[in-house]
């Protein structure tokens, strides 16, 4: 089991992230969940429907995956070097210009949550693995320290928050 790091593993920003999964938790088994929830969460929504803002500016729900799976391929990325033993810094990146970057209204609804859970089952399967050393290994992204498992309770708690967004804010589910 993959225990929740400590404060000092991470730095304030992803506090939220961490804070959101809940004590005691089985990191691996969440994952897994997750792709079942989003899902089903978004099960009867059209690519129409997938294309509205609730708010001029904001992200649309294609976009809102796109996101999901950019942020799980950097956070993957980030928490393999590290537990490899790589101390080399990683930069961080900027979401606003990744969503911006590409169109993800060209793709299907469909499509970007099969991406999704295509990222987080081999995410799994790689991480599953991990030693508890390996697990505690830090290294620096973003310019800030941060631990392995730092870095997958991030993945969790951050779709966790836009799980929360989409049924609140896009009022689906």
């Amino acid at each position: 089991m993959i225990n929740k790091p400590e404060t000092t593993e991470y730095a304030p920003f992803y506090a939220g992230y961490v804070q959101r999964v809940p004590e005691g938790s089985d990191i691996l088994m969440l994952m897994s969940a997750q792709t079942g929830a989003l899902a089903a969460l978004l099960n009867g929504v059209s690519d129409e429907k997938a294309m509205e803002r609730p708010e001029a500016g904001e992200w649309n729900i294609k976009e809102v995956l796109g996101h999901l799976c950019d942020t799980e391929r950097i956070f993957a990325y980030r928490a393999l070097r590290i537990s490899r033993g790589d101390s080399t810094p990683l930069a961080g990146f900027d979401q606003n210009t990744y969503v911006s970057g590409t169109q993800f209204d060209r793709r299907s609804l469909a499509d970007l949550i099969e991406e999704f859970a295509s990222q987080r089952k081999a995410n799994v399967l790689c991480f599953k693995v991990l030693t508890d050393e390996e697990s505690k290994r830090i290294g620096t992204a973003s310019d800030a320290e941060i631990s392995v498992r730092a870095l997958l309770y991030c993945m969790v708690g951050h779709v966790m928050h836009h799980i929360e967004s989409l049924k609140q804010d896009y009022r689906v589910g």
